[in-house]
């Protein structure tokens, strides 16, 4: 799946890096900035399902329900590289977190490319929210 979602998935990045702000998790952000900033992220949320529910075809019968919906993986996988970047871009290369924030994003990669494949090929299904 691409086109229109790596548009959002863009722009769920950039609210990602606007959420932990300049200096990181420490630097506080004020809390009408961070409503909105989840606000935003929501719509794009539902933006990314309403998309995905009007491109890609149903298999209801016998496929399982996966617990989260593709926008909702997509705004974890967005988290997941901004943190990871960041991690890169302040961290020494042996610090066992910036390894431990790649590898997180690999296997959220991974799991998303498992769950698109499941999708079309109608073992999964995405739950209707």
């Amino acid at each position: 799946m691409g086109g229109p979602l790596l548009w959002f998935a863009r722009d769920l990045a950039v609210l990602h890096e606007r959420r932990i702000g300049p200096g990181g998790p420490e630097s506080p952000i004020a809390s009408a900035a961070l409503l909105e900033i989840d606000r935003r992220r929501g719509e794009l949320v539902m933006a990314i399902d309403d998309w995905v529910a009007r491109s890609v075809p149903e298999h209801r019968l016998g496929a399982t329900l996966h617990t989260e919906t593709i926008g909702a993986v997509i705004d974890r996988l967005a988290e997941s590289s901004v943190r990871a970047h960041r991690a890169l871009m302040t961290l020494d290369a042996a610090d066992d977190r910036l390894h431990s924030a790649w590898h997180h994003l690999a296997e959220l990669s991974d799991g998303y490319d498992d769950l698109v494949r499941d999708v079309l090929e109608g073992r999964r299904r995405l739950p209707e929210w």
